[in-house]
């Protein structure tokens, strides 16, 4: 099982405030540097990317935490959601987010399939379970299957394998910096403290440039 067993960092960690103790973080400790950056989409904006599968229960438990701090996040910062491809239902599910992204409807259901998979015990494993599912959340049954099976959710895919093996990652939920940094909940020590480093790794791109 490729998620992280960190149940124990979520109970245990209080909420500490953002870029509390940011003098600590240290590379190599709370985050790695990646020896060979990886290319962001736009160059003028810092990229934050969280690499995630929906089947993932500490990425359904981290929603609650990370969503609130996407919406604040500053005008220079693009944050973005990669789905990990390992094969096997991550790949569907990871099908799934792609088609609903390319469909522009994807941050309307998001929690929905989360919830869908966590709470109602939906494996949603087939596109035809995906279609009647999201037929009741209004996502067009039709054009759900028609794009799933399109060539440029294709080609997307293709680009999510290839980013998750440039950023050399074993598990999910994992976030990535302007390329060049990664770190996880269990490196950075639990939910919050991922936030703050997270924001003191922007702070430092942003000092840079």
């Amino acid at each position: 099982m490729r998620t992280f067993i960190l149940s124990a960092v979520f109970a245990g960690f209080s909420l500490f405030g953002l870029n509390a103790q940011a003098a600590e973080f240290q590379a190599g400790k709370e985050y790695v540097e990646l020896s060979s950056p990886v290319p962001v989409a736009e160059p003028s904006k810092i990229e934050v990317v969280e690499l995630f599968w929906y089947g993932c229960p500490h990425c359904y438990q981290f929603e609650p935490v990370i969503n609130p701090w996407v919406e604040q996040l500053p005008d220079d910062v693009e944050f973005k959601r990669i789905p990990a491809m390992f094969g096997g239902v991550w790949n569907i599910h990871g099908q799934l987010f792609l088609t609903l992204d390319s469909m522009g409807v994807e941050h309307d259901v998001h929690d929905a399939v989360f919830d869908a998979i966590h709470n109602k015990r939906m494996k949603l494993a087939t596109p035809d379970e995906m279609a009647a599912f999201l037929a009741g959340q209004g996502v067009d049954k039709d054009a759900f299957l028609k794009a799933y099976n399109s060539f440029g959710v294709k080609g997307r895919i293709e680009k999510a394998k290839k980013l998750g093996a440039a950023y050399q990652i074993t598990g999910v939920p994992v976030m990535i910096v302007n390329g060049k940094y990664r770190f996880d909940l269990g490196s950075a020590g639990g939910p919050q403290r991922t936030l703050e480093v997270a924001d003191f790794l922007i702070e430092k791109e942003r000092a840079a440039r």
